[in-house]
């Protein structure tokens, strides 16, 4: 009893020696709840520019939030659009090849894509904040929307139909898009980690290789199934179909396709060279074909074209509402449009950070989504922001948005006056130009970072890719989400913990792991634990923290000199706790006393500690107990172990016979 009064006395006179743990000033309930709401939806704080500011000056404010375009337009120069109709006009040349050559692998007819380089980038370049995202079609969403609703309706039976239900899942997209930005749930898509998305789409790129197939081999019938294992036995069940003029012509334009992006990565000042391949190889494959009539000796072409601009399709989008295939339009918008907007966003974040500037990630969102909405109203299926299209506004110099209308001001002329031209253009051109841009997707570059970097980042990009060659595209995606959910569920239930030492000449403690000539303070185990404490991880922290002490207990077992006194928590990585946390940390306390030992906090946050207070958990600890840093409370400790005579375990179980006695 003396020795623990002796013990008392001395941390007494050191607590008025040093400066205690607080917990931050108590906040009224709506005022933290109005806190915890602005950082979860608001982290950007939209709402500053609106402070002080007279009423005609927040309406300006807020047209120009929601309207981008009226906030940079009145600076717009001479010299910005001659940039940006050099650019308009180089992107306008990739898209009407990739607009016709992506509605075919949606399995739509090719003035569909022609609509949707049209009207979309109009709205986005009003909404958007990216001044060198280029809008249009993409593959992979394209191939999702056909491997997915071709499963309910066959495209070549029921073209009507099919039609309706892919601008009926493109309005369905839109809406979902816009709604994630209007009500701030942008992290959503941030689930898809860099991992998920290099696996998924590499592997729908492959299999968008694979489909192309049948376009190069001329063939006429084909398996609607993405898988690499149909493929392939769709390809040789029909060798004897194969049609050795589709075969040299595409594996000529593919060779131009290959040649002309070598030169352009060799110098950059040529990237034009491989922008205007695709139009190029059009141009030249529709010239060869009417002038050998390749068209009577099984070389398939477009055929006709229907010439105007986008006609409303508000009456198709109603009568899907009214039919049975609604839930699968829904669910296929749904899944197409998460995947358009993480493409997009990521494509625009990628080139804003090499120009050094911002676009906003929620606005991005409602941008998306309205010119999906739009489009779907003008007979346009999903779209967005694909790099290939991007790379090349970037490097044509884009100044704004601008280079977006120019190039739907170049689509429209086509839809107006130039469609009868791709008559004779061969379905051939359009696979290798989809082969040559598919290719370029697949980066196994990426892949082996990862492997070298994280290893479990590489088994997420290897399952995702795997599920949509061998499986498809919707197994893939399942895949790669549920894998990216596995990550995360890992890190919340398994947070890492670390036994810390003293580093030489330095006052620091860092992790033993990390720093194996750190110093172990003897009769003191210093543990630090790197992430919140939930209930998901409580129970696992339980037994992790109490097999620590048994370890260092086994290892200061044949120490004659030392024992283990004190476990110090260092709490500095602990942002959160729950109630599932304390009962962890009273059982703890609980299971420490029963060893004779002291547990000690350093460090634990506002957040925290505010926590500990309410539930008496400092109470039951002790305010001497808790310090602001590991130097603090292993100074603490050492001097309670150089002035205070141990209760050693063997003290104390004679202490114990005694009072049996």
């Amino acid at each position: 009893m003396g020795n623990q009064e002796n013990e008392e006395t001395i941390l007494h006179h050191q607590q008025r020696r040093r400066v205690e743990v607080q917990a931050p000033p108590p906040k009224p309930f709506t005022e933290s709840l109005k806190s915890s709401l602005k950082e979860t939806f608001f982290p950007d704080d939209p709402f500053r520019q609106f402070k002080n500011q007279p009423l005609s000056r927040k309406l300006l404010l807020g047209f120009q939030y929601f309207i981008p375009i009226l906030e940079w337009a009145p600076r717009y120069t001479f010299d910005f659009f001659k940039a940006d109709f050099v650019s308009g006009i180089t992107i306008a040349s990739l898209a009407v090849p990739q607009g016709i050559s992506y509605a075919g692998l949606a399995s739509l007819p090719p003035v569909i894509g022609l609509y949707s380089s049209f009207v979309p980038p109009l709205i986005y370049a009003m909404l958007g904040t990216s001044r060198d995202l280029a809008i249009g079609t993409v593959a992979v969403p394209s191939l999702l929307i056909s491997s997915m609703l071709a499963k309910e309706v066959d495209p070549r039976t029921n073209t009507k139909l099919y039609v309706e239900l892919v601008l009926t899942a493109t309005f369905f997209a839109g809406v979902f898009q816009a709604s994630l930005g209007l009500l701030r749930l942008g992290f959503i898509v941030d689930f898809l980690s860099h991992a998920t998305i290099v696996g998924f789409m590499s592997g729908a790129a492959t299999v968008v290789c694979l489909q192309q197939l049948k376009g190069i081999l001329g063939l006429l019938h084909f398996t609607h199934n993405a898988d690499l294992i149909s493929v392939v036995r769709s390809v040789f069940s029909q060798f004897h179909l194969w049609r050795w003029e589709s075969g040299v012509l595409g594996c000529c334009f593919l060779l131009f396709l290959f040649i002309t992006r070598y030169f352009s990565r060799k110098r950059a000042v040529f990237f034009w060279i491989n922008a205007l391949a695709p139009l190029t190889s059009v141009i030249f494959g529709s010239l060869l074909v009417y002038f050998t009539h390749a068209d009577n000796h099984g070389v398939e072409i477009i055929g006709y074209l229907k010439k105007g601009l986008n006609p409303q399709s508000i009456t198709e989008l109603e009568s899907v509402f009214k039919s049975t295939y609604l839930l699968m339009a829904i669910k296929t918008g749904i899944i197409t449009g998460i995947i358009a907007l993480a493409e997009g966003i990521a494509v625009g974040r990628s080139f804003a950070t090499y120009k050094s500037y911002h676009i906003d990630g929620n606005k991005e969102m409602i941008a998306i989504g309205m010119m999906n909405i739009a489009g779907s109203c003008t007979s346009c299926y999903l779209t967005t922001g694909p790099f290939s299209r991007t790379a090349v506004n970037f490097n044509a110099g884009c100044k704004t948005a601008v280079s977006n209308i120019v190039m739907a001001t170049a689509v429209m002329i086509t839809l107006l006056f130039l469609t009868p031209l791709f008559h004779y253009t061969p379905l051939v051109v359009l696979s290798a130009i989809i082969m040559a841009a598919m290719i370029s997707i697949i980066d196994y570059e990426a892949a082996i970072h990862l492997w070298k970097v994280d290893k479990f980042d590489f088994v997420v990009c290897i399952s995702a890719y795997l599920g949509v060659v061998f499986q498809s595209v919707e197994v893939g995606l399942m895949i790669a989400v549920g894998m990216s959910m596995l990550r995360i569920l890992l890190f919340v239930a398994r947070p890492k913990t670390y036994v810390m030492g003293s580093v030489s000449n330095s006052m620091t403690y860092r992790s033993i792991e990390q720093y194996p000539e750190a110093n172990s303070v003897p009769g003191i185990l210093i543990l630090q634990v790197n992430a919140p404490i939930y209930f998901a991880n409580a129970s696992y922290l339980r037994e992790r923290i109490s097999r620590w002490i048994d370890e260092e207990e086994e290892k200061l077992k044949n120490s004659a000199k030392y024992e283990l006194q004190y476990v110090i928590l260092d709490m500095s990585g602990v942002g959160n706790i729950d109630t599932s946390g304390i009962s962890m940390l009273e059982e703890v306390k609980k299971n420490a006393d029963r060893r004779c030992i002291k547990l000690l906090l350093a460090n634990p946050g506002g957040e925290v500690m505010k926590k500990l207070n309410k539930s008496k958990f400092v109470d039951k600890i002790g305010h001497e107990w808790m310090h602001l840093t590991v130097g603090e409370a292993v100074n603490a400790c050492n001097f309670m172990l150089q002035t205070c005579k141990p209760n050693t375990k063997a003290v104390v179980e004679s202490e114990a016979a005694d009072n049996q006695v």
